[in-house]
């Protein structure tokens, strides 16, 4: 009882002090405070119950090495948390950093030397690995990209498939790879924290950490596999032994846990399948149609080896949560672009998007928001998978009452599309919406791929290309020449709202001052290709003729040869100047493509 409670308070006690140190010296905000706080208490009470379940186990001076490894890492965790907030010491960071990792080669030659070797150390050990990872992921993750974040997370991802599949879950044989892997991950996050190579170098470096990482986790998720049959057995042989002395109250318990995950994996299964892809559609009701898709599934679960079904799980659970995560993508680009989301060009949008985040809410805040989205984006693409391998597992282990429940609802089903049921909202009860979107998606890339062979050969055919500059622009001679986008609300400024009044007065105005001074003005509506954002589409479009409404097209329009109304200009003797007042970087389409002869933005404009 003694050591249950010395080792875990002399660590928390410990863990404070760096804190307050960190505060002294190279200060520590609150958020450093909250999260260095958290974690130094849940390391010493994940200690504690460590100790308190392996009653032999005691702290040897191996233990007091790891456990002053954890101290450093939470000091790390601190200075990670707060470097969100305010700027921190890389170098109190990076130093604390490679003092662990250090001390993590000493821990295990102690504990040889010594031979006080223990399972708890080991486990104390792997589990403070493990945080110190993940923890340098999260610091790296917003300079090098949020995909840095899968090294720090694979150690927790594997330990929640345990929970969900038992064969997982189960110890594996020792192999010292998996600690050179560990400390390449370390040394690789923490040069990368130091910021000491050059980005490129820095990346790549952690590209193939990642993939020994995966080589790793990979050797052993198959060892765990090809040894799944005897785990079966052991665990029945364990489950006979335990139900001879079992305490009903805690089997009732445990059948009571499994129901609930059960219903819980069949309510979000059902969700994925059913869950609307447009905003407007995001009701209540459109949750009470019955999925085709899902009794189907489960039928074939039914019908087919062991194997074969838990391959079925892994490939439809992983294709549904792409079609969850086109869905969420959906929605957001209908809300913000007014179009479904573009598998083939919208990705070129993520880099631009983040920089737009930063500029909106502060680069703090975007970086957490980058790493929420990030997570999101594993979570539900994980957990449609482990919800249907639980599922065709319960099914395949209840096969009467599972083919009742698919019978009920495949008659329910034809039913309601034999007689055309429908929802208040006119959507139809007997669904078959993920299957659909799936098709839709499929073809939505392949006509993607195929629209850039059609613009490509489109804007060959430039009709003004081989145009003389004295055969251009002949009724502008001798004018200074404005071409100004200003960015609006489009035509609802000018009609149908509530402010167009205002808003005609000011343009009648500026009409009746131009009469004045001798000017005559016209105006017309052209159709933009974009909505909500990405003007620099229409630009090109109202510059080329070209209808650009994707990256993709814009891509290529700037690679070709096309001629833009600036180049025409250029060509018929004018001095060319382009102005973007709100850029901050550099813009090179602006010399490669429209080939202005100036290019001024919010550096140099004044």
């Amino acid at each position: 009882m003694r050591a249950i409670q010395a080792g875990p308070a002399i660590g928390l006690i410990a863990q404070v002090l760096l804190l307050a140190a960190l505060a002294a010296t190279v200060g520590l905000g609150g958020v450093g405070w909250g999260i260095g706080v958290t974690c130094s208490v849940i390391a010493s009470a994940a200690l504690a119950r460590g100790l308190a379940r392996q009653r032999s186990a005691r702290l040897g001076p191996a233990t007091w090495v790891t456990l002053a490894r954890a101290t450093l890492a939470v000091g790390v965790a601190a200075l990670t948390a707060d470097s969100f907030a305010q700027p921190i010491s890389v170098t109190m960071l990076v130093a604390l950093t490679v003092v662990a990792l250090a001390l993590d080669a000493v821990d295990g030659q102690v504990a040889r030397r010594t031979a006080t070797t223990s399972t708890l150390g080991a486990q104390l050990d792997g589990e403070v690995d493990a945080f110190l990872i993940l923890v340098l992921s999260v610091y790296v993750s917003p300079s090098t990209g949020a995909w840095v974040l899968a090294i720090g997370a694979a150690r927790y991802a594997f330990l929640a498939a345990g929970w969900l599949l038992p064969w997982m879950g189960e110890p594996l044989p020792r192999r010292d790879w998996r600690k050179v892997v560990a400390a390449t991950q370390g040394i690789v996050l923490a040069i990368a924290a130091a910021d000491v190579l050059p980005r490129a170098l820095t990346q790549a470096a952690l590209v193939a950490a990642l993939a020994l990482l995966a080589e790793s986790f990979g050797r052993d998720v198959w060892w765990l596999w090809s040894h799944r049959h005897a785990t079966q057995r052991r665990m029945a042989e364990i489950s006979e032994r335990d139900l001879a002395h079992a305490d009903p109250a805690r089997g009732r318990v445990r059948t009571g846990i499994a129901a609930v995950l059960t219903v819980l994996a069949l309510l979000l299964v059902w969700v994925a399948l059913v869950a609307p892809d447009q905003p407007s559609r995001l009701t209540l009701s459109a949750f009470a149609r019955v999925p085709l898709e899902g009794p189907v599934v489960i039928a074939l679960a039914l019908v087919v080896p062991a194997r074969t079904r838990r391959l079925l799980a892994w490939v439809v659970g992983t294709g549904l949560g792409l079609l969850v995560l086109v869905k969420i993508l959906d929605m957001g680009f209908l809300a913000t672009f007014d179009r479904p989301f573009n598998p083939v060009d919208d990705w070129s949008y993520t880099g631009i998007g983040i920089e737009t985040l930063r500029d909106s809410i502060g680069r703090t805040r975007a970086n957490l928001a980058v790493v929420g989205a990030a997570v999101l984006a594993v979570v539900v693409l994980v957990l449609p998978t482990l919800a249907l391998l639980r599922l065709t597992g319960v099914a395949a282990r209840h096969p009467r009452w599972s083919l009742r429940a698919v019978t009920g609802l495949g008659v329910v089903w034809v039913l309601c599309w034999s007689f055309g049921a429908q929802l208040v909202s006119g959507a139809p009860i007997a669904s078959t919406s993920g299957a659909g979107l799936a098709v839709d998606e499929v073809r939505a890339v392949q006509a993607g791929l195929q629209d850039h062979a059609i613009f490509i050969n489109a804007i060959r055919h430039d009709r003004f290309g081989d145009t003389t500059g004295d055969r251009l622009l002949t009724g502008l001679r001798g004018k200074d020449v404005l071409l100004v986008f200003v960015e609006s609300y489009g035509r609802i400024a000018v009609q149908d709202s509530s402010f167009s009044p205002r808003v005609d007065a000011v343009l009648d105005e500026g009409t009746k001052q131009l009469h004045a001074a001798g000017f005559s003005s016209r105006s017309a509506f052209l159709t933009s290709p974009t909505f909500g954002g990405i003007s620099w589409l229409a630009h090109s479009t109202l510059q080329t003729g070209a209808w650009v409404d994707s990256q993709g097209r814009y891509d290529e329009l700037v690679k070709s040869d096309r001629l833009p109304l600036s180049v025409a200009f250029k060509r018929a003797g004018w001095r060319t100047v382009g102005d973007v007042p709100s850029d901050n970087r550099e813009w090179p389409e602006g010399s490669s493509f429209y080939r202005y002869d100036t290019l001024y933005d919010r550096r140099n404009v004044g």
